[in-house]
């Protein structure tokens, strides 16, 4: 798994998680699954099998990061025991923010790029040049 349970001890104490979820793991874990899907919609311009798929050192350490501040966000929802909620807000957001950026082509991580097709693909390109204004 990309996220493990224990790794979010960086982010909340787990007494505290142990509180919020009255010691089910089924909720913290729903909130990283939760947390990694999200992700998963902001970087489809990557190898997402690759990149989920990684464990240990082989993870982009700002997207570990970032997961982990979004699968927080996702699990203090429940209650907010001891938890500075303005605080984990603003990590979501910057979270979020930063997916965006990956998405649109102004940060580029060090993630890996889908595998190109194998087969016949019958690649059709079209379009022009563009436009002159040709006055007389």
């Amino acid at each position: 798994m990309f996220l493990e349970l224990s790794e979010l001890s960086t982010h909340a104490y787990k007494e505290v998680m142990d509180e919020i979820s009255r010691d089910d793991d089924t909720i913290p874990e729903d909130a990283i699954n939760a947390a990694i899907e999200e992700a998963r919609g902001y970087l489809t311009a990557y190898d997402v099998d690759a990149i989920f798929s990684a464990t240990g050192d082989n993870r982009n350490p700002v997207l570990l990061l970032y997961i982990k501040d979004i699968a927080i966000w996702h699990f203090i929802n429940l209650a907010n025991v001891a938890i500075e909620m303005e605080l984990r807000s603003d990590r979501y957001d910057k979270a979020i923010k930063w997916l965006e950026k990956v998405q649109s082509g102004k940060t580029n991580p060090s993630l890996p790029l889908p595998a190109p097709p194998v087969g016949d693909n019958n690649f059709i390109k079209w379009g022009g040049n563009q436009r002159r204004g040709s006055h007389y």
